[in-house]
């Protein structure tokens, strides 16, 4: 499997591409630093060159020639302002759905984020709103295409050892889920294509990955 990955240098993007890489398959990351160009390498990936927050959308497609799905991982960070949640959050991940149908792309997977249904605790600030905001949008916009995509959400990321055991559902209770543990969910989901057109909240918990993954497939 050829798989294209946007914020290739992410946390949970290195730790797929060393996933995708273990089995044998082709992990592009899509990065925006040239430095980080190495860090790919060493994870069993293909860096590319390739700003979403600039790029043109034929230039995108071009790096999604050939590839058997993309992957949404991007995001614009803690230390970022309300504005660019919406040009990495929501406008990288419309971008990239614009370049997946124009190559030929019909496998999406999107990471987004629990919490984006309900209104944001006044406490946590207006970045926090705008990053659920724009989450929620590129949700929106990516799930009305005529794409086979699947949205997960998890719950509160650490970086802990995985556990390999996780609760996997349309609704799930609020909790933590390892950033590796996401990775191996998103491996499973890329080769479970019955689980497009879902929706799905991530925790930590007592299922084995491959086995809550089948249970929420579509048949």
């Amino acid at each position: 499997m050829r798989v294209v990955i946007a914020g290739g240098h992410g946390k949970i993007a290195k730790l797929l591409e060393r996933e995708l890489a273990g089995r044998g398959d082709t992990a592009i990351g899509l990065i925006r630093n040239p430095d980080h160009a190495a860090v790919l390498r060493a994870a069993g990936a293909e860096p590319v060159l390739c700003d979403l927050e600039r790029a043109d959308v034929n230039i995108v497609a071009g790096h999604l020639t050939g590839a058997d799905a993309v992957v949404f991982a991007a995001g614009a960070g803690p230390g970022s302002g309300a504005a660019r949640k919406d040009t990495v959050d929501r406008a990288a991940a419309v971008l990239l759905a614009d370049a997946a149908q124009r190559a030929g792309v019909r496998r999406y997977l999107l990471v987004s984020s629990m919490g984006v249904d309900a209104p944001p605790a006044p406490d946590r600030g207006e970045v926090w709103a705008a990053y659920l905001r724009a989450k929620k949008a590129a949700e929106q916009d990516v799930t009305g295409r005529d794409l086979e995509v699947t949205v997960l959400r998890p719950g509160r990321l650490t970086d802990d050892e995985p556990v390999g055991r996780i609760t996997l559902a349309r609704h799930v209770p609020g909790g933590p889920v390892t950033r590796a543990d996401v990775a191996r969910v998103l491996l499973a989901l890329l080769y479970a294509p019955d689980t497009a057109g879902l929706t799905l909240e991530l925790v930590g918990g007592e299922t084995p990955i491959a086995d809550a993954v089948a249970a929420v497939a579509v048949r």
